[in-house]
């Protein structure tokens, strides 16, 4: 690494042992340090080594600014580490997800940012939740609660507190989904015009919760519930939110199948296939899924036998 540097004309202040001793630790090394040991891996793997694949992409963020300024960036590259995340998430491929994830996290806990980690966190959980470790997605959601709850704006603390009550509906857990839920409305209720609040929670409100509460009454197959929240919950255009309108049109589908309302089930079930098949999403599929399993007591209808069809033939579903 010193003959890297020398021939490079750059000057380190570590030592190998020094080096070697904060990677123990888990420490990022001050810069130039971390290209040199990119440099050196590629070198002995015959190719070009990132630096986000050594755990050494926040040390990318070297230069000239204020400390609020390299927080600030910090803040917005998490947050972007997050959207990638995410987005990998919804097309099912999780082990870039969890990369991305991982990688926001550092930078969020590099730039100081309370609230962003609690939400990177949250986002985790939703994850895990929905490929079905639901006890993991509570112990992340509390942890994250109790990590920010001194510090974090009321409508992010609603948020974790939302999911650990969606994790808690899949462990079909009725009271504590119905404390968690009642816990985030009463954080929403905190929440006050102004307040300085960050912008990327901004989707979280009455409105969303309630249509998230309709999910969790779904999952403890409790239909009317579910369906008595999804009518307070905000209207939204087809043509605008087109994947949250399918997926959750889908929940009040199963919703009614658990009320034994299949005529109005197979209606809404249509509309669903309608807004899905324009989209590209593995997490929307998960919701037809489910729909498509709670038809199993009227498998032999024709009308049934029909709309499966559809599912197989219009969004590629397994027979």
């Amino acid at each position: 690494m010193s003959q890297l540097a020398h021939e490079a004309g750059l000057t380190t202040a570590h030592t190998h042992t020094s080096v070697a001793n904060r990677c123990r630790r888990g420490m990022v090394p001050d810069w130039p340090v971390p290209k040199l040991l990119g440099w050196a891996i590629g070198e002995r793997l015959g190719r070009t080594v990132q630096l986000a694949e050594i755990g050494m992409a926040d040390a990318q963020m070297n230069g000239s600014f204020s400390d609020d300024v390299g927080r600030e960036l910090f803040s917005v590259t998490a947050e972007l580490s997050r959207l990638a995340g995410w987005t990998a998430f919804d097309v099912g491929q999780h082990d870039a997800a969890q990369r991305h994830f991982i990688q926001a996290l550092r930078l969020a806990r590099a730039g100081g940012d309370i609230e962003l980690g609690c939400y990177v966190l949250t986002t985790m959980a939703m994850q895990t939740l929905l490929r079905g470790f639901a006890s993991e997605a509570i112990d992340m959601t509390q942890g994250a609660f109790e990590r920010a709850k001194a510090g974090a704006a009321p409508r992010v603390l609603a948020f974790t507190k939302l999911i650990e009550a969606r994790a808690h509906a899949r462990d079909n857990n009725a009271r504590a989904a119905s404390a968690a839920l009642a816990a985030s409305e009463s954080l929403l209720d905190q929440v006050r015009d102004g307040a300085g609040e960050p912008t990327w929670i901004d989707f979280c409100h009455h409105a969303g919760l309630s249509a998230d509460a309709a999910e969790i009454f779904r999952d403890l197959k409790n239909p009317k519930a579910a369906l008595a929240w999804n009518a307070q919950a905000a209207a939204m255009q087809s043509g605008v939110f087109t994947r949250p309108v399918g997926m959750r049109l889908a929940i009040v589908v199963t919703a009614h199948l658990q009320d034994r309302d299949l005529d109005h089930g197979l209606e809404l079930g249509n509309q669903a296939i309608d807004v899905l098949a324009r989209v590209q999403s593995t997490r929307a599929l998960d919701y037809v899924r489910e729909f498509n399993a709670a038809l199993a007591p009227w498998r032999r209808e024709t009308a049934v036998r029909e709309f499966l069809n559809r599912t197989r033939t219009e969004l590629g579903m397994a027979a």
